[in-house]
């Protein structure tokens, strides 16, 4: 899919994919997830299973197994979901990448992916994530379907959590993923004018009925600007570092 943003993935992630359910294969730098192909394989799925979250690059040469044709790397491109991540800020022929970004693996244009994000450059924040391929190749959320519950009852590890939600997604159309697929969803979807609209009236009730406490307006005007500075800084800091927790 021409300009479609592929992950990385770290070894230790190619190597987990090894089953029946989710078989990857590395050759190169490249990630392939070979899981529809297994049953379709000319020697059987065992043979394939074999190599799952291996690199297939030698088995794929071997002439005492059998040299593959250019079929089977038709099927690889095919396949293609992601790139191998860079170790130590190297890129595939060793050398380093001081930019940060892994020069061993391109997207299809051609242009460097960075190794964390998967993406080439800024543009590619704005493009629409493939929810199906995304959901595939990672296992995390279903991008289509509601949230919540798929948080609720994921039971996700916290490194793996961790990795996953610091994996730029776009959601098509720059819409919100749905939360809660339910009677609450417009409850998460909260138009600017709402907010002036709900809060304005009883604020300003809440002016008058302390004015008779005020000796002048200006007095009751700085404390209610003192009151807001401090909720606003007291809100900050809550989100910043409570809710930022891991």
């Amino acid at each position: 899919m021409p300009g479609r943003t592929l992950p990385t993935f770290t070894l230790a992630e190619v190597e987990s994919h090894s089953s029946k359910k989710s078989c990857f294969v590395t050759l190169g730098r490249n990630v392939y997830d070979v899981t529809d192909f297994l049953d379709s394989h000319p020697g059987g799925a065992e043979l394939v299973l074999e190599y799952g979250g291996k690199d297939v690059a030698d088995i794929l040469k071997d002439e005492v197994s059998h040299t593959h044709s250019d079929a089977a790397y038709e099927v690889l491109d095919d396949s293609l979901v992601g790139f191998l991540d860079s170790a130590n800020g190297t890129s595939a022929n060793g050398k380093a990448s001081s930019s940060g970004v892994d020069t061993g693996a391109l997207d299809a244009n051609g242009n460097p992916v960075h190794p964390r994000t998967g993406m080439s450059c800024a543009e590619d924040l704005s493009k629409d994530t493939d929810l199906s391929v995304d959901y595939k190749t990672h296992k995390f959320l279903d991008l289509s379907k509601p949230m919540f519950p798929q948080i609720w009852f994921g039971g996700f590890s916290k490194d793996f959590y961790l990795d996953q939600v610091h994996r730029p997604r776009h959601y098509k159309g720059g819409a919100s993923a749905p939360l809660f697929g339910n009677f609450l969803e417009p409850l998460s979807k909260t138009p600017w004018w709402m907010i002036p609209t709900l809060w304005l009236p009883p604020v300003m009730y809440g002016l008058y009925l302390s004015s008779g406490g005020f000796s002048n307006v200006l007095t009751q005007f700085l404390c209610f600007a003192f009151g807001v500075f401090v909720w606003s800084f007291i809100e900050y800091i809550l989100h910043r570092f409570l809710f930022h927790l891991d």
